[in-house]
């Protein structure tokens, strides 16, 4: 059971399944990092932000259908990416040996490598990807 975030701001936005998503969501993401204050995180959490939109336009969305990012800071300095997609089966990340010479597989591995957490929840119809980075004054990370 995921805790629930005390949010102190929240942005949510939705796209159509097109492959110009992937860059307006970076770009949404980017502009809230920059009113959070956040800036100094920018480049991991927007090629996290990059691979989940990618994997949702890849793997989760129907035609048709939209996929929805929501990024959140909690009122204790944790940073939260959501993406929400109605496609069904769960992500992992790859375990097989040439899983690095492959043309897929590679984007989880990535967001397990750059974020503090992530992981899926359950949506009806569909999942919620999502990854987190800590404060950076917690645990001594960063």
């Amino acid at each position: 059971m995921q805790k629930e975030i005390q949010t102190l701001c929240a942005r949510t936005v939705r796209y159509r399944r097109e492959r110009r998503s992937v860059p307006l969501a970076r770009e949404f993401a980017r502009t809230a990092l920059v009113e959070w204050d956040l800036e100094r995180r920018a480049d991991e959490v927007l090629l996290c932000v990059s691979e989940l939109a990618t994997n949702a336009l890849l793997h989760g969305v129907p035609p048709g259908r939209e996929y929805r990012l929501r990024l959140l800071l909690g009122e204790d300095g944790l940073l939260r990416v959501e993406v929400h997609d109605s496609g069904g089966g769960e992500p992992r990340v790859p375990v097989r040996d040439g899983a690095a010479e492959g043309e897929c597989g590679r984007g989880l591995l990535l967001v397990s490598a750059l974020a503090d957490k992530w992981g899926v929840g359950e949506r009806a119809p569909g999942k919620i990807v999502w990854c987190e980075w800590w404060p950076e004054y917690v645990g001594g990370r960063r």
